[in-house]
Protein backbone atom coordinates (compact mmCIF):
# COMPACT_ATOMS: atom_id res chain seq x y z
CA UNK A 1 0.00 0.00 0.00
CA UNK A 2 1.23 3.38 -0.69
CA UNK A 3 2.95 5.63 1.89
CA UNK A 4 1.86 8.96 2.28
CA UNK A 5 5.23 11.42 3.43
CA UNK A 6 3.62 14.36 5.63
CA UNK A 7 4.66 17.88 6.50
CA UNK A 8 6.66 17.24 10.23
CA UNK A 9 5.87 19.46 13.26
CA UNK A 10 9.71 20.20 13.29
CA UNK A 11 9.24 22.01 16.56
CA UNK A 12 6.11 22.58 19.22
CA UNK A 13 5.39 25.85 17.97
CA UNK A 14 5.03 24.57 14.04
CA UNK A 15 1.66 25.37 12.08
CA UNK A 16 3.63 25.75 8.59
CA UNK A 17 6.95 24.93 7.29
CA UNK A 18 8.43 26.15 3.58
CA UNK A 19 9.28 23.28 1.42
CA UNK A 20 12.72 24.75 0.49
CA UNK A 21 14.55 21.54 -1.53
CA UNK A 22 13.56 18.17 -2.44
CA UNK A 23 16.95 15.98 -2.30
CA UNK A 24 15.64 12.93 -4.15
CA UNK A 25 13.57 12.69 -7.15
CA UNK A 26 10.57 11.10 -8.44
CA UNK A 27 11.55 7.04 -9.32
CA UNK A 28 14.23 7.32 -6.71
CA UNK A 29 15.20 4.28 -4.73
CA UNK A 30 14.62 5.43 -0.75
CA UNK A 31 15.88 3.77 2.32
CA UNK A 32 14.80 4.30 5.67
CA UNK A 33 17.13 7.13 7.23
CA UNK A 34 17.48 8.43 4.25
CA UNK A 35 17.40 12.66 3.60
CA UNK A 36 14.55 13.05 1.40
CA UNK A 37 13.91 17.09 1.65
CA UNK A 38 14.94 20.72 3.33
CA UNK A 39 12.09 22.07 5.35
CA UNK A 40 12.17 25.76 6.52
CA UNK A 41 10.23 26.75 9.49
CA UNK A 42 10.12 29.56 10.82
CA UNK A 43 13.47 29.31 12.91
CA UNK A 44 15.86 27.28 10.94
CA UNK A 45 16.20 24.94 7.87
CA UNK A 46 15.85 21.26 8.74
CA UNK A 47 16.54 17.99 6.70
CA UNK A 48 13.84 15.45 6.79
CA UNK A 49 14.20 11.79 6.89
CA UNK A 50 12.21 8.93 5.10
CA UNK A 51 10.97 6.21 7.88
CA UNK A 52 9.92 3.66 5.30
CA UNK A 53 11.44 2.00 2.39
CA UNK A 54 10.17 1.95 -1.02
CA UNK A 55 10.27 4.14 -4.05
CA UNK A 56 9.55 7.64 -4.46
CA UNK A 57 6.23 7.60 -6.44
CA UNK A 58 4.76 10.81 -6.85
CA UNK A 59 6.37 14.79 -5.38
CA UNK A 60 3.04 16.15 -4.45
CA UNK A 61 4.08 19.72 -3.14
CA UNK A 62 6.97 21.24 -5.12
CA UNK A 63 10.06 22.50 -3.74
CA UNK A 64 9.97 26.27 -2.80
CA UNK A 65 6.09 26.01 -1.79
CA UNK A 66 5.69 28.34 1.18
CA UNK A 67 3.32 27.90 3.97
CA UNK A 68 2.54 24.16 3.56
CA UNK A 69 0.43 22.89 6.77
CA UNK A 70 1.53 20.48 9.17
CA UNK A 71 0.46 17.19 8.30
CA UNK A 72 -0.33 17.62 4.80
CA UNK A 73 1.03 15.27 1.97
CA UNK A 74 3.64 16.26 0.61
CA UNK A 75 4.84 13.34 -1.17
CA UNK A 76 3.75 9.51 -2.05
CA UNK A 77 6.21 6.33 -1.56
CA UNK A 78 5.33 2.96 -3.37
CA UNK A 79 5.82 0.37 -1.06
CA UNK A 80 8.06 -2.85 -2.08
CA UNK A 81 5.76 -4.96 -4.97
CA UNK A 82 4.14 -1.60 -6.12
CA UNK A 83 4.05 -0.46 -9.51
CA UNK A 84 5.42 3.12 -8.70
CA UNK A 85 4.40 4.60 -12.25
CA UNK A 86 0.93 4.07 -11.60
CA UNK A 87 1.08 5.01 -7.66
CA UNK A 88 2.34 8.51 -9.18
CA UNK A 89 -0.96 8.57 -11.40
CA UNK A 90 -3.27 8.18 -9.06
CA UNK A 91 -1.35 10.28 -6.64
CA UNK A 92 -2.11 11.59 -2.99
CA UNK A 93 -4.56 14.61 -1.35
CA UNK A 94 -4.08 16.20 1.58
CA UNK A 95 -7.34 15.40 4.07
CA UNK A 96 -9.84 18.15 3.20
CA UNK A 97 -10.15 20.70 5.88
CA UNK A 98 -13.06 22.46 7.57
CA UNK A 99 -13.43 25.93 6.83
CA UNK A 100 -12.75 26.71 10.27
CA UNK A 101 -10.11 24.61 10.84
CA UNK A 102 -7.16 25.24 12.49
CA UNK A 103 -3.53 23.93 11.81
CA UNK A 104 -2.46 21.67 14.93
CA UNK A 105 0.17 22.93 17.01
CA UNK A 106 2.38 19.93 17.18
CA UNK A 107 1.45 17.10 14.84
CA UNK A 108 3.20 13.88 14.38
CA UNK A 109 6.76 13.74 12.41
CA UNK A 110 5.86 10.31 10.42
CA UNK A 111 4.72 8.83 7.75
CA UNK A 112 0.94 7.38 7.36
CA UNK A 113 -0.84 4.89 4.97
CA UNK A 114 -2.43 6.69 1.96
CA UNK A 115 -5.89 6.38 2.35
CA UNK A 116 -8.12 3.91 0.47
CA UNK A 117 -10.85 4.37 -1.83
CA UNK A 118 -14.35 4.76 -0.31
CA UNK A 119 -16.38 1.21 -0.60
CA UNK A 120 -19.44 0.46 0.51
CA UNK A 121 -20.66 -0.10 4.35
CA UNK A 122 -20.25 -3.27 6.36
CA UNK A 123 -23.09 -4.81 8.60
CA UNK A 124 -21.78 -2.49 11.28
CA UNK A 125 -22.19 0.58 8.95
CA UNK A 126 -19.01 1.07 8.30
CA UNK A 127 -16.95 1.67 5.24
CA UNK A 128 -14.02 -0.46 4.27
CA UNK A 129 -12.27 2.91 4.21
CA UNK A 130 -13.29 3.70 7.74
CA UNK A 131 -11.80 0.44 8.71
CA UNK A 132 -8.68 0.40 6.91
CA UNK A 133 -8.08 3.85 8.66
CA UNK A 134 -8.68 2.90 12.42
CA UNK A 135 -5.30 2.30 13.78
CA UNK A 136 -4.13 -1.31 13.92
CA UNK A 137 -1.49 -2.03 16.70
CA UNK A 138 1.17 -3.66 15.77
CA UNK A 139 4.57 -4.95 17.22
CA UNK A 140 6.59 -2.15 17.42
CA UNK A 141 9.88 -3.60 17.89
CA UNK A 142 11.85 -6.14 15.30
CA UNK A 143 13.50 -8.80 15.91
CA UNK A 144 16.83 -7.70 17.26
CA UNK A 145 14.87 -5.84 19.62
CA UNK A 146 15.55 -2.24 17.98
CA UNK A 147 12.06 0.16 18.43
CA UNK A 148 10.08 1.98 16.00
CA UNK A 149 9.23 5.33 16.42
CA UNK A 150 9.18 8.54 14.88
CA UNK A 151 11.40 11.11 15.72
CA UNK A 152 9.18 13.42 17.24
CA UNK A 153 7.84 10.33 19.30
CA UNK A 154 11.44 9.80 20.07
CA UNK A 155 12.00 13.48 21.42
CA UNK A 156 9.01 13.64 22.97
CA UNK A 157 9.59 10.28 25.00
CA UNK A 158 13.20 11.15 25.98
CA UNK A 159 11.84 14.18 27.47
CA UNK A 160 9.24 12.87 29.26
CA UNK A 161 11.19 9.67 30.49
CA UNK A 162 9.37 7.30 29.05
CA UNK A 163 10.33 3.61 27.73
CA UNK A 164 9.72 3.28 24.19
CA UNK A 165 9.42 -0.23 24.17
CA UNK A 166 6.89 -0.57 27.09
CA UNK A 167 4.46 1.70 24.47
CA UNK A 168 2.20 -0.01 21.59
CA UNK A 169 2.70 1.64 18.39
CA UNK A 170 -0.24 2.59 15.80
CA UNK A 171 1.20 4.21 12.95
CA UNK A 172 2.68 2.20 10.03
CA UNK A 173 4.30 -1.10 10.59
CA UNK A 174 3.41 -0.90 14.87
CA UNK A 175 5.68 2.32 14.19
CA UNK A 176 5.30 4.58 18.06
CA UNK A 177 4.22 8.09 16.88
CA UNK A 178 2.97 11.22 18.80
CA UNK A 179 -0.35 9.59 19.99
CA UNK A 180 1.11 6.65 21.52
CA UNK A 181 3.29 8.60 23.46
CA UNK A 182 0.60 11.38 24.32
CA UNK A 183 -1.78 7.84 25.42
CA UNK A 184 0.94 6.66 27.64
CA UNK A 185 1.06 9.55 29.49
CA UNK A 186 -2.40 10.43 30.21
CA UNK A 187 -2.95 6.63 30.56
CA UNK A 188 -0.53 6.56 33.15
CA UNK A 189 0.80 3.41 31.42
CA UNK A 190 4.45 5.15 31.85
CA UNK A 191 6.61 7.40 33.84
CA UNK A 192 4.51 11.01 33.17
CA UNK A 193 7.07 13.47 31.99
CA UNK A 194 7.72 17.13 34.64
CA UNK A 195 5.07 19.47 33.35
CA UNK A 196 6.71 22.09 31.06
CA UNK A 197 5.96 26.01 30.89
CA UNK A 198 1.82 26.64 30.86
CA UNK A 199 0.44 25.88 27.37
CA UNK A 200 -2.72 27.43 25.61
CA UNK A 201 -5.82 26.24 26.64
CA UNK A 202 -7.35 24.62 23.16
CA UNK A 203 -9.99 27.18 21.54
CA UNK A 204 -8.44 30.15 23.44
CA UNK A 205 -8.31 33.29 21.39
CA UNK A 206 -4.65 34.42 19.79
CA UNK A 207 -2.88 37.42 21.39
CA UNK A 208 -3.66 40.36 19.14
CA UNK A 209 -0.56 41.58 17.35
CA UNK A 210 -1.40 44.58 16.00
CA UNK A 211 -2.10 47.79 17.62
CA UNK A 212 -5.32 47.15 20.21
CA UNK A 213 -8.63 47.95 18.68
CA UNK A 214 -7.23 48.35 14.73
CA UNK A 215 -7.28 45.98 11.66
CA UNK A 216 -4.77 46.05 9.02
CA UNK A 217 -6.64 48.13 6.77
CA UNK A 218 -7.77 50.86 9.75
CA UNK A 219 -4.01 51.04 10.24
CA UNK A 220 -3.10 51.48 6.61
CA UNK A 221 -5.65 54.29 6.35
CA UNK A 222 -3.83 56.63 8.41
CA UNK A 223 -1.04 56.84 5.82
CA UNK A 224 -0.52 58.71 2.96
CA UNK A 225 -1.57 56.11 0.13
CA UNK A 226 2.11 55.29 -1.62
CA UNK A 227 4.12 56.55 1.54
CA UNK A 228 4.84 52.92 2.46
CA UNK A 229 5.99 49.56 0.88
CA UNK A 230 3.83 46.53 2.44
CA UNK A 231 6.02 43.47 3.11
CA UNK A 232 4.25 40.60 4.44
CA UNK A 233 5.58 39.09 7.51
CA UNK A 234 7.23 35.74 7.26
CA UNK A 235 6.93 32.59 9.88
CA UNK A 236 9.74 33.95 11.66
CA UNK A 237 8.06 37.40 12.83
CA UNK A 238 4.76 35.99 13.23
CA UNK A 239 5.86 33.33 15.97
CA UNK A 240 8.04 36.87 17.50
CA UNK A 241 5.36 38.71 17.82
CA UNK A 242 3.23 35.52 19.05
CA UNK A 243 5.48 34.53 21.95
CA UNK A 244 6.57 37.91 23.33
CA UNK A 245 3.07 39.56 23.29
CA UNK A 246 1.49 36.35 24.79
CA UNK A 247 4.84 36.82 27.44
CA UNK A 248 3.84 40.24 28.27
CA UNK A 249 0.27 39.51 28.79
CA UNK A 250 1.09 36.44 30.94
CA UNK A 251 3.83 37.56 32.67
CA UNK A 252 4.10 39.58 35.69
CA UNK A 253 7.36 41.07 34.25
CA UNK A 254 9.56 43.00 37.56
CA UNK A 255 13.05 44.82 36.83
CA UNK A 256 16.08 45.75 38.68
CA UNK A 257 19.51 47.49 37.57
CA UNK A 258 23.14 47.51 38.78
CA UNK A 259 25.96 49.20 37.74
CA UNK A 260 29.15 46.34 37.08
CA UNK A 261 32.94 47.85 37.48
CA UNK A 262 34.44 45.72 34.53
CA UNK A 263 37.85 46.39 34.73
CA UNK A 264 39.16 43.31 36.31
CA UNK A 265 36.80 41.18 34.25
CA UNK A 266 38.41 43.32 30.74
CA UNK A 267 41.98 42.81 32.19
CA UNK A 268 41.34 38.81 32.91
CA UNK A 269 39.30 38.08 29.24
CA UNK A 270 43.16 39.73 27.93
CA UNK A 271 44.96 37.02 30.19
CA UNK A 272 42.66 33.92 28.97
CA UNK A 273 42.94 34.96 25.48
CA UNK A 274 46.83 35.28 25.56
CA UNK A 275 47.14 32.15 26.64
CA UNK A 276 45.23 30.57 24.39
CA UNK A 277 47.23 27.73 21.82
CA UNK A 278 47.81 28.53 18.71
CA UNK A 279 47.78 26.37 15.64
CA UNK A 280 50.39 26.18 12.77
CA UNK A 281 48.88 29.18 11.15
CA UNK A 282 48.75 31.00 14.17
CA UNK A 283 45.10 31.12 14.66
CA UNK A 284 44.37 30.69 18.53
CA UNK A 285 42.29 27.59 19.79
CA UNK A 286 39.31 30.10 21.13
CA UNK A 287 38.71 33.89 21.65
CA UNK A 288 36.94 34.81 24.61
CA UNK A 289 34.31 38.03 24.70
CA UNK A 290 32.71 39.74 26.95
CA UNK A 291 29.46 38.54 26.28
CA UNK A 292 30.83 34.57 26.87
CA UNK A 293 32.10 35.35 30.24
CA UNK A 294 28.49 37.62 30.83
CA UNK A 295 26.92 33.76 29.96
CA UNK A 296 29.26 32.44 32.69
CA UNK A 297 28.44 34.81 35.30
CA UNK A 298 24.88 34.38 34.83
CA UNK A 299 24.78 30.75 34.85
CA UNK A 300 27.10 30.44 38.26
CA UNK A 301 24.91 33.18 39.81
CA UNK A 302 21.79 31.23 39.16
CA UNK A 303 23.05 28.30 40.85
CA UNK A 304 24.52 29.72 43.24
CA UNK A 305 21.44 31.10 44.26
CA UNK A 306 18.95 28.49 45.37
CA UNK A 307 15.07 29.26 43.98
CA UNK A 308 16.37 31.57 41.06
CA UNK A 309 17.28 28.66 38.64
CA UNK A 310 13.86 27.64 38.91
CA UNK A 311 10.72 27.43 35.76
CA UNK A 312 7.15 27.92 36.89
CA UNK A 313 4.42 25.99 35.29
CA UNK A 314 0.64 25.72 36.96
CA UNK A 315 1.08 22.70 39.25
CA UNK A 316 4.89 23.24 40.19
CA UNK A 317 8.15 24.80 40.61
CA UNK A 318 11.01 22.83 38.41
CA UNK A 319 14.54 23.57 40.42
CA UNK A 320 16.87 23.04 38.13
CA UNK A 321 20.29 21.19 38.63
CA UNK A 322 22.57 23.13 36.41
CA UNK A 323 22.14 26.57 34.31
CA UNK A 324 21.34 26.52 30.68
CA UNK A 325 21.91 29.65 29.34
CA UNK A 326 19.71 31.10 26.15
CA UNK A 327 21.58 34.07 24.18
CA UNK A 328 19.52 35.99 21.46
CA UNK A 329 21.48 36.07 18.17
CA UNK A 330 20.39 38.35 15.44
CA UNK A 331 20.23 36.96 12.35
CA UNK A 332 18.49 38.29 8.86
CA UNK A 333 14.61 38.61 9.66
CA UNK A 334 14.67 38.29 13.42
CA UNK A 335 16.66 36.46 16.27
CA UNK A 336 17.06 33.46 17.52
CA UNK A 337 17.92 32.32 20.96
CA UNK A 338 20.71 28.97 20.44
CA UNK A 339 20.87 27.44 24.28
CA UNK A 340 24.36 26.60 26.12
CA UNK A 341 23.64 24.02 28.09
CA UNK A 342 25.16 23.52 31.40
CA UNK A 343 26.97 26.48 31.30
CA UNK A 344 27.74 26.59 35.07
CA UNK A 345 29.90 24.18 34.53
CA UNK A 346 31.57 24.50 31.02
CA UNK A 347 34.74 26.35 30.63
CA UNK A 348 35.01 30.15 29.63
CA UNK A 349 36.81 28.78 26.54
CA UNK A 350 33.97 25.78 25.77
CA UNK A 351 31.41 28.52 25.94
CA UNK A 352 33.28 30.36 23.37
CA UNK A 353 33.72 27.44 21.39
CA UNK A 354 29.94 26.70 21.35
CA UNK A 355 28.92 30.09 20.61
CA UNK A 356 30.50 30.90 17.74
CA UNK A 357 29.44 27.71 16.56
CA UNK A 358 25.99 28.72 17.05
CA UNK A 359 26.06 32.13 15.44
CA UNK A 360 27.42 30.54 12.45
CA UNK A 361 24.80 27.77 12.08
CA UNK A 362 21.68 29.95 13.22
CA UNK A 363 22.96 32.38 10.21
CA UNK A 364 22.27 30.17 8.02
CA UNK A 365 19.44 28.78 9.69
CA UNK A 366 20.84 25.46 10.68
CA UNK A 367 20.05 25.16 14.11
CA UNK A 368 18.00 22.23 15.22
CA UNK A 369 14.87 22.64 17.52
CA UNK A 370 16.74 21.11 20.64
CA UNK A 371 19.87 24.00 20.28
CA UNK A 372 17.25 26.71 20.66
CA UNK A 373 14.33 25.36 23.13
CA UNK A 374 14.62 25.79 26.87
CA UNK A 375 16.32 27.34 29.12
CA UNK A 376 16.92 28.48 32.15
CA UNK A 377 17.72 32.05 32.13
CA UNK A 378 18.72 34.16 28.91
CA UNK A 379 21.56 36.46 28.06
CA UNK A 380 20.06 39.98 25.74
CA UNK A 381 23.58 42.26 24.85
CA UNK A 382 22.91 45.33 22.57
CA UNK A 383 26.45 46.69 23.90
CA UNK A 384 28.08 46.57 20.57
CA UNK A 385 25.28 48.89 19.15
CA UNK A 386 26.20 51.44 22.02
CA UNK A 387 23.15 50.65 24.14
CA UNK A 388 24.11 51.96 27.41
CA UNK A 389 20.87 50.04 29.09
CA UNK A 390 17.45 48.45 28.54
CA UNK A 391 14.96 45.81 29.60
CA UNK A 392 14.19 42.55 27.80
CA UNK A 393 11.34 40.51 27.38
CA UNK A 394 11.18 37.10 29.24
CA UNK A 395 11.02 34.02 26.69
CA UNK A 396 8.99 31.73 28.68
CA UNK A 397 9.84 28.50 29.70
CA UNK A 398 12.85 30.50 31.41
CA UNK A 399 12.30 32.71 34.24
CA UNK A 400 14.70 35.88 34.06
CA UNK A 401 16.42 37.58 31.25
CA UNK A 402 19.30 40.00 31.42
CA UNK A 403 19.95 43.19 29.47
CA UNK A 404 23.41 43.60 28.85
CA UNK A 405 24.43 47.25 27.74
CA UNK A 406 27.69 48.72 26.61
CA UNK A 407 30.93 49.13 28.89
CA UNK A 408 31.72 52.60 28.78
CA UNK A 409 34.16 54.76 30.94
CA UNK A 410 32.61 56.32 33.94
CA UNK A 411 33.47 58.51 36.71
CA UNK A 412 33.87 56.14 39.81
CA UNK A 413 34.60 56.56 43.47
CA UNK A 414 37.19 53.89 44.60
CA UNK A 415 39.12 53.96 47.74
CA UNK A 416 37.16 57.56 48.75
CA UNK A 417 38.85 59.24 45.24
CA UNK A 418 36.88 59.99 41.89
CA UNK A 419 38.41 58.23 38.84
CA UNK A 420 38.00 57.06 35.59
CA UNK A 421 37.23 52.86 35.11
CA UNK A 422 34.94 50.89 32.78
CA UNK A 423 31.11 50.26 33.95
CA UNK A 424 28.31 48.27 32.23
CA UNK A 425 25.10 48.76 32.92
CA UNK A 426 23.16 45.21 33.53
CA UNK A 427 19.16 44.80 33.95
CA UNK A 428 17.63 41.68 34.60
CA UNK A 429 13.89 41.28 33.95
CA UNK A 430 12.15 38.44 36.48
CA UNK A 431 8.88 36.68 36.25
CA UNK A 432 7.22 37.54 40.09
CA UNK A 433 5.15 34.09 39.63
CA UNK A 434 8.55 31.94 39.85
CA UNK A 435 10.56 34.50 42.34
CA UNK A 436 9.96 37.60 44.68
CA UNK A 437 11.98 40.70 44.53
CA UNK A 438 14.42 39.89 47.15
CA UNK A 439 15.17 36.65 44.89
CA UNK A 440 15.93 38.49 42.02
CA UNK A 441 18.08 41.12 43.72
CA UNK A 442 19.93 38.17 45.64
CA UNK A 443 20.42 36.77 41.94
CA UNK A 444 21.56 39.84 40.08
CA UNK A 445 24.13 40.68 43.33
CA UNK A 446 25.79 37.64 42.87
CA UNK A 447 26.25 38.30 39.24
CA UNK A 448 27.54 41.39 40.01
CA UNK A 449 29.93 39.97 42.52
CA UNK A 450 31.34 37.64 39.52
CA UNK A 451 31.65 40.40 37.02
CA UNK A 452 33.20 42.32 39.49
CA UNK A 453 35.44 39.31 40.58
CA UNK A 454 35.88 37.31 37.76
CA UNK A 455 38.93 34.95 39.01
CA UNK A 456 35.53 32.97 40.60
CA UNK A 457 34.36 32.36 37.20
CA UNK A 458 37.89 29.90 36.62
CA UNK A 459 37.81 28.33 40.22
Amino acid sequence: MPTNILMPALSPTMEKGNLAKWLKKEGDQIKSGDVIAEIETDKATMEVEAVDEGVLAKIVVPEGTADVPVNDVIAVIAGEGEDAKAVGAAGAAPSPKKADEKPKAEAPKQEEKAAPAPATTNGSGQTASQQAAAPQPQQSTNGAGRVFASPLARRMAKEGGLDLAAIQGSGPHGRIIERDVKAAVEGGTAKKAQPGAPAAQPGAPAPKLAPAGMSDEIVKKMFEPGSFEEVPHDGMRKTIARRLTEAKQTIPHFYLTVDCDIDALLKLREQVNASASKDKDGKPAFKVSVNDMVIKALALALVRTPGANVTFTESSMLHHKHADISVAVAIPGGLITPVIRKADVLTLSGIANAMKDFAARAKDRKLKPEEYQGGTSAVSNLGMFGIKDFVAVINPPQSSIIAVGMGEKRAVVKNGEIVIGDVMSVTISCDHRAMDGAKGAELIAAFKQLIENPMGMLV
